[in-house]
């Protein structure tokens, strides 16, 4: 259900149920649907360990899958290969010719104190050279993620993008069982492995958004029978309560800086635009207008924020200055444009559109004020752009169910992600990745470089260290605690 839906006036089933902390959920099924024409010949020969010992992952299928599924690439099977080599050594580039192999991945494994070394080479074979060389440290519980890393940084090398295999993605399922519905906000590797729910609930989980460090989502509960916003810390694990006013509460949306998240509130009496500062919990409203305003969305840099509203007459797309002033109408085509957010690099944003009474997906040029369709569905809806700008995640239905689906901003490459039962909707693509451990001595939480210590032992995920300093936003956070 998109977020301007959700403003109309709906009627829920009471389940009633408190919510549940976060736990394993089902992973996601991932179906190639579309690719590349020309998808370039790739080979990744399976990792050495340099103890003997087996790797608790096997990284080089994880890489190689995290390839072929972004269409552009299509890895060599194991089986075809006529060499294994580990070493730059131990490759010779004719074997890899007479398999028309252009891109050759190498790597080994070896233990490290507190955790493992990776080192990866990539290597050109028409050319007979590398291309890039270099070495990550992690966990056994981080392998995957690290495998990930890899799989991105050979996109980078290959395309000159980034890549998205490292990212999160965030969605809400609807189930039933014994006339019991159960709804759930669940996080999934960008592959559809470490699938964890992190809140259920008997009653509507809406607008799911990532903080710009990737530790928080904010998102709109019905569990006590009206609306609210939560903050969760993926993290830490705390939830915190930012807005349950009297009547609609609803589309969070962080800004790039993390320190302000717009919603939609109707505590004055109509839908309208406003910003809480995270901190100092200064609310101000933005808008001011007898229409429906929702769905708020930040510019990349901060400066503009972009809304549904019917203020004339039916939905379309709106900016205005994130310091308040005059809204203008941005969406120039259709009769029929909502749910609107920002591509990354700004000059575009994808949205919802009517067409023939059909619900597609639709990016729209901001420069040239061209719109063009992305999709071909019946009800496309909650589009949200890949951190690299590339690729958009969105809901449809399959088989009469409700499924996710991406489908790239260029044409070709397409997924669809289903899981064994139930309905999914929502979908949020989480921000990039921070940086791992460089040179074993500092580390990054979002843009904020901290210093760590040297022994600092790895997280439980895998995804970063563990260190005493605070998360200085999550401490200021909690004071927010009780209800405005």
């Amino acid at each position: 259900m998109h977020r301007y839906l959700s403003l109309l006036p709906l009627t829920f089933i009471a389940i009633f149920g408190g919510i549940s902390s976060s736990h394993a959920a089902p992973r996601l099924n991932i179906e190639i649907t579309g690719g590349v024409e020309a998808a370039q010949p790739i080979a990744v020969v399976p990792f050495g360990m340099t103890d003997g010992q087996n790797a608790p992952v096997d990284v080089a299928a994880v890489i190689s899958a995290d390839l072929a599924r972004t269409g552009k690439f299509k890895p060599l099977p194991v089986a075809d290969m006529l060499t294994q080599p580990t070493s730059r050594e131990a490759i010779d580039a004719r074997d890899w010719r007479l398999l028309g192999v252009n891109t050759l991945v190498i790597g080994q494994i070896a233990p490290a104190e507190g955790g493992l070394r990776i080192s990866v080479v990539i290597y050109d074979v028409m050319r007979g050279s590398e291309l890039t060389a270099t070495e990550l440290l992690t966990s056994s519980a981080g392998l995957r993620h690290t495998a990930h890393q890899i799989a991105d940084l050979i996109y980078k090398t290959l395309t000159g993008q980034p890549g998205v295999a490292a990212t999160r993605i965030a969605y809400v399922t609807a189930s039933t069982s014994g006339g019991k519905q159960t709804v759930s906000l669940r996080v999934a590797d960008a592959d559809g492995e470490n699938s964890q729910t992190i809140v259920s609930s008997g009653e509507p989980i809406l607008s799911p958004a990532w903080s710009p460090d990737g530790q928080l989502i904010a998102y709109v509960s019905f569990e006590n029978q009206r609306s609210a916003i939560y903050i969760q810390d993926l993290r830490g694990g705390q939830r915190v309560l930012v807005a349950s006013y009297s009547g609609i509460n609803s589309a969070p949306a962080f800004s790039p800086d993390g320190k302000r998240l717009a919603m939609t509130l109707s505590k004055d009496g109509n839908s309208e635009i406003y910003v809480l500062d995270l901190v100092s919990r200064e609310l101000r409203r933005m808008t001011d207008h007898f229409g429906i305003d929702t769905e708020p969305a930040w510019s990349p840099d901060g400066q503009q924020l972009i809304f549904t509203s019917n203020r004339g007459g039916t939905p379309q797309i709106y900016r205005m200055p994130a310091s308040g002033g005059a809204a203008e109408r941005i969406s120039v085509e259709g009769d029929y444009n909502l749910c609107a957010s920002f591509a990354p690099d700004g000059r575009s944003i994808v949205m919802v559109t009517r067409i023939n009474g059909a619900l597609r997906i639709a990016v729209l040029d901001l420069e040239r004020q061209l719109t063009r369709l992305l999709t071909n569905g019946t009800l496309d809806e909650s589009p949200s752009f890949a951190p690299n700008g590339a690729l958009v995640i969105y809901a449809t239905t399959h088989n009469g169910r409700g499924v996710l689906a991406t489908v790239a901003i260029e044409g070709g490459s397409s997924l669809r992600l289903s899981q064994s039962s139930g309905q999914m909707r929502e979908p949020a693509w989480s921000p990039p990745p921070p940086v791992r451990i460089n040179d074993g001595t500092e580390a990054t939480t979002g843009k904020r470089w901290v210093k760590v210590p040297a022994n600092a032992p790895f997280s439980a995920d895998g995804n970063g260290v563990v260190f005493s300093q605070q998360n200085e936003r999550i401490s200021e956070m909690k004071m927010l605690a009780q209800e405005p």
